[in-house]
């Protein structure tokens, strides 16, 4: 199973960087483009119309500013889409993203999670994956696990 990575713009990579890192380390293959909602509709189309025909489980699609992207490729194809809110240069603090995002129509759903939350978009999809793989299962929960041995650490740690 893959999962592809796409963002609206060259910039939105060091947001998307987060996906693509926690995704190997789950060994889950990736896929990852730049695919603009505005300035290249036809790669978009292709892309979201033929995503599921080239062995891609999940989309993570991360955009700023407008932030169509998500919404856009939800609307074409029958993949889960995460959409990744990114706080742009040209963003009023990141609420334009999050709102473009979050607020689809009924019957086009996109999963959001928080602005610039692309490793929770890369868990996510991972959880996705996992629900019909065992092995990918089982490293989620080594994943949990792992979150929680830190947070009793720390607490040990300050408790000393």
């Amino acid at each position: 199973m893959k999962v592809a990575i796409i963002m609206g713009s060259i910039s939105d990579m060091p947001v998307m960087q987060e996906a693509i890192d926690i995704l190997k380390s789950f060994e889950i293959e990736t896929e990852v483009d730049i695919v603009s909602a505005h300035r290249t509709p036809e790669k978009l189309f292709d892309f979201s119309k033929n995503a599921h025909n080239r062995g891609i489980s999940v989309i993570i699609a991360g955009a700023g500013g407008a932030a169509h992207l998500p919404g856009m490729v939800a609307s074409m194809s029958p993949l889960p889409v995460i959409g990744v809110p990114v706080k742009s240069s040209n963003s009023i603090d990141g609420w334009d993203s999050v709102l473009s995002i979050l607020q689809m129509p009924g019957g086009v759903p996109v999963a959001t999670v928080a602005l610039n939350g692309a490793k929770n978009a890369g868990i996510l999809a991972a959880q996705i994956i996992a629900s019909s793989d065992k092995n990918v299962l089982n490293k989620i929960i080594s994943y949990k696990e792992s979150l929680k041995e830190t947070v009793n650490q720390s607490s040990e740690n300050l408790n000393k």
